[in-house]
């Protein structure tokens, strides 16, 4: 039986990171989900998704901020994210502008890798993003994106994500047979409600988008899978099972278990729990 894993921020910038990913053994029947962070540069990412591609069935991805942070290699903006998505294909790896696939099985779903951004409207209600970003200061928060993630040629990451919105909702309504039941992987978080960012609470503008909020209904999600939060859960929302599914910064995983052991099991998953029970189950 193909079985369905993913496991997102692998940040192997970090050697610590790098090892232990390296050191996940060979799944040549499975399928894994990679929804972003991989690293900063090209090279490192191509890099990674190759290792990666060697030793599973099948590999997608979708992009992190920090994938498409301005770095060494001087690409910013739409062209990094080009350049990104060219190393993956290069090495068979599936991206958000390939053409959906269907998870093996009878009655598989469709696996969904979304870019989308965020908006900074998961922040107080009302506030522009100007405001959002100064309330977050408020707290001694500042995200490297405001310097890093540059949006060219789009006005502002706003307006690129609203670009990036309308043509993934354009893409799931009219490419997915109807009826269809999917799985969605975005590297941000899909819902605010499933946001918890406990360590640095005024972090929230950077972390997704309002207009998703009901996307794993409208587009048949048995599943949701994100990262960005480092802050590993299983939730279920309308009897869709959301898996934050990080592994993070080194001080966020236990290197002697070994990334292999943070690898979130997808598909077959785990059974629905009792009617009125969302979550969240944390994974140590």
């Amino acid at each position: 039986m193909t079985r369905l894993f993913a496991l997102s921020d692998l940040h192997v910038q970090h050697a610590g990171n790098r090892a232990a990913v390296e050191a996940i053994p060979a799944h040549p029947r499975d399928w894994l989900l990679v929804p972003g962070d991989i690293g900063e540069s090209v090279d490192v990412v191509a890099r990674t998704l190759e290792a990666l591609a060697a030793r599973w069935a099948r590999v997608v991805w979708t992009p992190g901020n920090h994938e498409l942070w301005t770095a060494r290699d001087g690409l910013r903006g739409r062209d990094k994210y080009d350049a990104l998505v060219a190393a993956a294909r290069a090495v068979g790896v599936q991206t958000p502008e390939d053409p959906y696939v269907r998870f093996p099985g009878a009655d598989g779903p469709w696996i969904c890798p979304l870019f989308l951004l965020y908006d900074y409207s998961f922040s107080p209600p009302g506030f522009s993003p100007e405001q959002a970003v100064a309330w977050a200061a408020e707290d001694g928060i500042r995200c490297a994106d405001e310097q890093l993630l540059e949006p060219w040629p789009y006005a502002s990451r706003s307006a690129w994500c609203a670009a990036r919105l309308a043509e993934t909702e354009r893409r799931l309504s009219t490419e997915l047979p109807a009826g269809a039941r999917t799985v969605l992987v975005a590297h941000w978080s899909l819902r605010i409600d499933l946001v918890r960012t406990y360590r640095i609470p005024r972090f929230l503008p950077w972390c997704g988008t309002l207009r998703t909020h009901d996307w794993h209904r409208r587009f048949g999600a048995d599943v949701v899978v994100s990262g960005h939060l480092h802050m590993r859960a299983t939730d279920w929302r309308d009897g869709t099972r959301f898996e934050e599914v990080s592994l993070g910064y080194p001080r966020h995983w236990d290197a002697a278990a070994g990334a292999a052991h943070y690898l979130r099991e997808v598909l077959p998953g785990p059974p629905a729990p009792p009617d009125g029970v969302g979550g969240p189950v944390w994974h140590r």
